[in-house]
């Protein structure tokens, strides 16, 4: 039995106030497989995962207290499920694959019945499948898939047999670390990073308390020499990357709201460089945070920008604080509607055998 991460509380939270509709943590992503595919070897190899990696046979129930807690069972068999698509005309399969998708995103996973996660092989042709995923965000961050990625193509390749792989940090440890930080130094940087912001920063319309609706998706993309230009100007003035964005959505955000002194949020990776291991960890390590910009009109805006970076560098040992936590220390000053995530993910294997 393990506690919960703030994060994974906060997730838990909007789960259980809604149960009905469309669950928006329930995440999907596909993998296109070219080539020869053993799928008796590619589902024993996922379950080697699921035996390896404790974080992913969680399952989340409350004690008679409230108190939430996860179970980690030992012995759990993965869900899976093929279908073939290989017999109908090649025209039609891609709206086949979306529909077939679609009601593996719209069956909900049972949060106490592990694992909250299941596989879906689909055949295409001979030398053609797609494998949907469908897993829930209390499991695991957008850093552990890659992580997951890396270590199948090791074990589908030995076989299925997960021995070659060096042994798993456990997320478990995580947790541990979590329970040892300084609690009152992190309320104290908090309550002194949000001092004097004393109204939300909110800009999309009042919403009277509808059913959850799944995202709508809007992809924009740079141009190389853009992006090549950003990171340039971020190197040439002692920034990163993450910082220039930032930056310039409290820009953008400042004209939105009407105001001079903005908070929006921000996720971060969570994951401490003090503890072993746990760049290869599993499990939801992330945490969303307030990320507060005060805007001053004559100043330029690189002394913004480094100061926005300097502020945040000095919040790094106290990321680990949960945002329900914050926003009852600082109060309304700390709520806010809109988030940024930069994802800087590890990469997968560039080229699997």
């Amino acid at each position: 039995m393990w506690p919960l991460s703030p994060l994974q509380e906060g997730l838990l939270f909007h789960a259980d106030f809604d149960d009905s509709g469309p669950d928006v943590y329930a995440v999907q992503f596909t993998l296109d497989v070219e080539g020869p595919l053993d799928a008796g070897r590619l589902r024993t190899s996922w379950q080697a995962l699921l035996d390896r990696h404790a974080a992913l046979r969680a399952s989340f129930h409350r004690r008679k207290s409230g108190e939430a807690v996860q179970l980690i069972t030992r012995n759990v068999t993965l869900p899976w499920r093929e279908a073939d698509l290989s017999a109908h005309p090649a025209a039609d399969r891609p709206a086949r694959v979306e529909k077939l998708a679609a009601r593996e995103r719209a069956e909900r996973l049972d949060l106490s019945a592990p694992p909250l996660l299941r596989l879906l092989l689909i055949r295409l042709a001979d030398h053609r499948h797609r494998l949907i995923v469908t897993s829930h965000h209390l499991l695991m961050d957008g850093w552990s898939m890659p992580v997951l990625l890396g270590e199948l193509s090791q074990v589908y390749a030995a076989g299925g047999d997960a021995s070659v792989l060096k042994p798993a940090a456990s997320y478990g440890d995580y947790l541990v670390w979590l329970g040892r930080q300084d609690k009152e130094a992190a309320r104290d940087a908090w309550r002194a990073e949000l001092a004097g912001a004393d109204e939300p920063t909110l800009v999309a319309p009042a919403d009277a308390g509808g059913t959850p609706v799944l995202p709508d998706e809007h992809l924009v993309r740079l141009p190389e020499e853009t992006t090549r230009a950003l990171a340039e100007t971020a190197r040439a003035q002692g920034l990163t990357v993450n910082t220039v964005v930032q930056g310039a959505w409290a820009l953008v955000l400042a004209r939105l709201a009407g105001r001079t002194d903005v908070v929006f949020g921000a996720t971060v990776a969570g994951r401490p460089a003090e503890l072993p291991g746990v760049e290869s960890m599993v499990g939801l390590l992330i945490n969303t945070l307030p990320v507060r910009v005060p805007l001053e009109g004559a100043e330029p805006v690189s002394r913004m920008l480094a100061r926005l970076q300097e502020r945040q560098a000095a919040l790094m040992a106290h990321q680990h604080f949960g945002l329900s936590e914050i926003q009852r220390l600082a109060g309304p000053g700390a709520v806010f509607d809109t988030l940024v995530v930069y994802e800087n993910y590890p990469n997968p294997p560039a080229d699997p055998a």
